[in-house]
């Protein structure tokens, strides 16, 4: 696609704002890497040499007996006696004396038989976000260690593998809702704003009904009737994120109403679609853009602060809230509130800076730097 001299002079803009520039390209790394966050982050091995065949457990479950056990249950690659059948080729003595066995096997010899050695590439990070490591801690939460780089929670969780799936999950989120919502709120402000009279007068008050409804205490009052899970979270802020985007359309459009060119476009018999998101949408973009941050930044603080309050995402779901509140109940434990803040602050500042480039690059009265 060929960039037109607007959209150069757009992204001109944008780089010439170098804390908006490199904030995005930091974002985006993070933001990618926590996509792959079960090749970063879990307590399944990447992959399993056994006997000779390649098996990658992050894809696919394999049962204990597909490595020489007895079960039929899912291998659990942390234990000790699965770690001795892999390296030895599942050698029976397993059983009897994993951890000996298993040091034996480095050699390459068990009871003075060769083994067909086996070996499993780990993640960086080999826990996930719900594994409970009894091995290597002591006391939960346990301060940050050569296993657990960031502590472990009060479950005995690794902290690190929750931020990372907490940080996607908390992305995610922000952009289920405010994708919508804007649409929702362009939408609805560009109609009030360019059609006005009784419409726009109706639509107003409506808003203003709307608007004053604590949407805490809804989610509050609906999670004690229905068990809240991720999209019907996002369902209720969606339905009342939009307001926060329509008055602001709206001005812009009753503004640029009445301006020559729309009313040319109208003379001329253009459809009214048309005049309002080809034509008078452009220059409202500056004051929209404005406040995409705030929506965006908006709904991670809602998620965080609902997680924090217990009305939020099932336990189930990796939390920065929740990570939060376990901070305030071990004051104690200062890595678990350093880690909570820490993560906030850099997501919510590197999305701040990156709308604040995004803003200028859309200002009419920018060029080129």
């Amino acid at each position: 696609m060929k960039l037109t001299n607007l959209h150069k002079r757009r992204l001109a803009n944008f780089r010439a704002n170098r804390r908006a520039y490199w904030s995005l390209w930091i974002f985006g790394v993070l933001f990618i890497l926590s996509l792959f966050a079960e090749f970063i982050a879990n307590d399944r091995p990447l992959l399993v040499s056994y006997q000779g065949e390649l098996f990658m457990p992050v894809f696919n479950t394999y049962t204990d007996q597909q490595f020489g056990g007895d079960f039929l249950t899912e291998a659990q690659y942390h234990d000790a006696d699965m770690q001795c059948l892999i390296r030895t080729g599942g050698l029976e003595a397993c059983f009897d004396d994993p951890a000996a066995i298993y040091a034996d096997a480095a050699d390459g010899v068990v009871f003075g038989a060769k083994i067909d050695k086996g070996w499993m590439v780990w993640p960086l990070i080999p826990y996930s976000f719900t594994t409970v490591d009894t091995r290597n801690v002591e006391t939960a939460p346990g301060p940050p260690d050569k296993f657990h780089w960031l502590g472990t929670d009060d479950q005995a969780r690794d902290v690190g593998a929750r931020i990372i799936y907490g940080f996607r999950i908390s992305i995610l989120f922000a952009l289920v809702v405010t994708v919508p919502s804007v649409i929702i709120g362009i939408s609805l402000g560009a109609a009030q704003g360019y059609f006005g009279g009784m419409f726009d007068l109706l639509f107003q008050r409506f808003t203003e009904i709307w608007g004053s409804i604590p949407m805490l205490y809804v989610i509050i009052l609906l999670s004690a009737m229905f068990t809240m899970n991720f999209w019907i979270l996002s369902g209720l802020i969606i339905l009342f994120g939009w307001n926060a985007l329509d008055g602001v359309v709206r001005a812009e459009f009753l503004r640029a109403r009445n301006f020559e060119y729309v009313r040319a476009a109208r003379a001329l018999g253009v459809r009214d679609r048309t005049i309002m998101f080809r034509h008078v949408l452009p220059n409202a973009m500056v004051a929209t853009v404005t406040m995409l941050p705030f929506l965006l930044t908006g709904a991670i603080g809602t998620l965080t602060s609902l997680d924090f309050l217990g009305f939020g995402l099932p336990s189930s779901y990796p939390s920065l809230g929740e990570l939060a509140l376990q901070a305030k109940a071990h004051i104690t434990s200062p890595w678990l509130g350093f880690a909570a803040f820490f993560t906030i602050a850099t997501m919510l500042s590197l999305l701040v800076f990156i709308f604040e480039g995004v803003r200028d690059a859309f200002d009419p009265r920018k060029t080129f730097q």
